[in-house]
């Protein structure tokens, strides 16, 4: 299957070097560019791509409000892939928590960027889910800290601890390890629990146990 993608950027020379690198994978084609968020919204929703190449700081709508509206007219189908500067943008919390999918560096390397966008077309998280915990915990430490944790309306109690080794970065296989469970049960967990939060991913998973005060930076558990 062929991954369509998207790729907005307002500077040119990032644009081109990402619609370039992706143009020579067999699997991937680019079938539009954008130069701003507000570009990005109306190309995405002519092209109806599978994942979108968003960079956060543009002019006329940023990618975090384009990531929203992209997300809001899709079906599921869509994927949101920030580009951002990893020491700069305070922002990545809040892409993540608006729905993308995850985030990759602009100075990626080819195999590195690849590898992302297969992923998120996927329909898995970032490039790894520790990765995602490292993030939001660095950026949630300048954010006001999270309500006194409380059980989850709705999760079992296994569903809830299931969310927080998630959170911690653990991968499936982890997870099965160190409940003494198998992928397959794991697997069925994270199904339901997604299920009932509305989660589109790990990433919101990791965003739902921040807020929640399921787990905290600094501490991994609560």
């Amino acid at each position: 299957m062929v991954i369509r993608t998207v790729v907005a950027d307002d500077q040119a020379v990032v644009r081109a070097g990402f619609v370039g690198l992706l143009g020579t994978a067999e699997d991937i084609e680019v079938v539009g560019e954008a130069e701003d968020g507000a570009a990005a919204v109306r190309v995405v929703a002519e092209q109806r791509p599978d994942v979108v190449l968003l960079d956060i700081r543009m002019p006329r709508l940023d990618g975090i409000e384009a990531a929203r509206r992209i997300l809001a007219a899709s079906d599921g189908s869509i994927r949101v892939l920030m580009l951002t500067t990893f020491d700069l943008d305070e922002y990545v919390y809040e892409a993540l928590a608006a729905g993308a999918s995850g985030f990759l560096l602009k100075d990626a390397t080819f195999p590195e960027l690849l590898h992302a966008v297969r992923v998120v077309a996927r329909g898995d998280a970032l490039l790894a889910p520790g990765v995602t915990r490292r993030l939001v915990a660095e950026f949630a430490r300048q954010r006001p800290g999270p309500r006194a944790s409380a059980p989850v309306t709705g999760l079992t109690a296994r569903e809830e601890e299931v969310l927080v080794l998630i959170a911690r970065g653990l991968s499936n296989a982890d997870i099965a390890e160190r409940l003494t469970i198998t992928d397959h049960t794991v697997k069925t967990h994270i199904n339901r629990l997604f299920a009932k939060q509305g989660l589109r991913d790990r990433a919101q998973a990791v965003i739902l146990a921040y807020e929640l005060g399921l787990v905290r930076p600094g501490s991994g558990t609560r």
